[in-house]
């Protein structure tokens, strides 16, 4: 029987070696992180951040938004614009049918939404969706994930991957291929316009101050990276900080000009190990996503200026009041955090 068994139980990882794999893996050498000290050292201050619920059977407020009423806004894993006004409970206004993500609001209190699943989405004051850009050059957009706003109404939004659904994140950081994209969407003509590609999972996106730039944080490497817009370096791509020492996620200027970002998780060490060896990569790939590892929740945002120095961090390290923050709205009254999967949103009052 022992026998019988052990000639089962290699049969099974002989075909598991020999399955195809959901991917081609390239070898990536990942950076080494910052050290956890100096600015950097970790402590709880974001341990005193203010809890709200969302309603029950709701979560996942991936990005937060504030109105000229002060009413709060998020999007849910279930598709849902949820709304908060001061004293009041959450409202739910509309379903995308899809995955919000990040959200925006431009000059005329229209809600940008970028939808992981039905692309770049506007919802008026009266809850009415409406499809922005969903497609280009004929083709489906991919993960439409963060959304900004330039002074002159552009709107400029990322499209996390061009080659993997929202679902399948782990083969995307897996393949090593990236294929994120910045775009800009003029809003008077519809004009969608490439602005760079090739990031490894665009995410969080952010106007500069004077408008000469866009930044883009890249969760897949580890860093932030600088679009121009205007000058001489137009068009161009450049990092402003790498090397950090968790998944960069959202990011948001604050009104002195710095920006706040927030940092998903800690690194994926497994990731990192074997991120140099494709064949390693190509069978963790076909592991069910039940057995793919979780990073321990971890709550960390950080603070910038324009120069990429770090200027304070934020932490949380066992995740008791918020992790997995997924973005960083700075409003006068504080920081309001969004995250991907927990039943609440955050404030983390100056």
């Amino acid at each position: 029987m022992l026998k019988k068994l052990l000639l089962i139980t290699g049969l099974a990882l002989a075909g598991a070696v020999f399955w195809p794999s959901p991917i081609d893996s390239v070898a990536v050498n990942a950076s080494r992180p910052l050290d956890f000290a100096g600015i950097l050292a970790p402590n709880d201050m974001l341990q005193s951040t203010q809890i709200t619920k969302l309603p029950a059977g709701k979560a996942g407020g991936e990005d937060i938004a504030k109105d000229k009423l002060g009413c709060l806004y998020t999007g849910t894993l279930d598709g849902s614009i949820l709304r908060k006004c001061p004293y009041n409970n959450w409202e739910t206004l509309t379903n995308t049918g899809g995955r919000p993500l990040g959200l925006h609001f431009d000059s005329e209190q229209n809600l940008i939404i970028a939808d992981a699943e039905k692309g770049l989405l506007s919802m008026s004051p009266t809850a009415k969706i409406s499809v922005l850009a969903d497609r280009y050059n004929n083709e489906k957009l991919g993960v439409v994930d963060d959304v900004d706003i330039g002074a002159d109404g552009t709107i400029y939004f990322s499209d996390a991957s061009n080659r993997y659904a929202l679902k399948d994140i782990v083969l995307d950081i897996l393949d090593g291929r990236p294929s994120g994209r910045l775009f800009a969407l003029n809003p008077e003509n519809n004009q969608l316009t490439l602005l760079a590609d090739g990031f490894a999972f665009a995410n969080g996106v952010a106007v500069s101050a004077d408008q000469s730039y866009v930044l883009i944080n890249e969760t897949f490497t580890y860093q932030i990276s600088k679009v121009w817009l205007t000058g001489p370096k137009a068009g161009q791509k450049e990092i402003l900080l790498d090397k950090l020492p968790g998944l960069p996620d959202g990011i948001a200027r604050a009104a002195d000009g710095t920006y706040w970002v927030a940092m998903y998780g800690l690194r994926p060490k497994l990731v990192d190990k074997f991120h140099a060896n494709p064949w390693v990569k190509n069978q963790l790939a076909k592991l069910p996503k039940s057995l793919a590892p979780v990073p321990k929740p971890y709550g960390l945002i950080l603070q910038i200026n324009a120069q990429g120095e770090i200027l304070q961090s934020l932490h949380d390290q066992a995740a008791v009041a918020i992790g997995e923050v997924t973005s960083v709205q700075p409003e006068d009254d504080g920081l309001y955090l969004g995250t991907l999967h927990m039943d609440r949103i955050g404030k983390w009052a100056f």
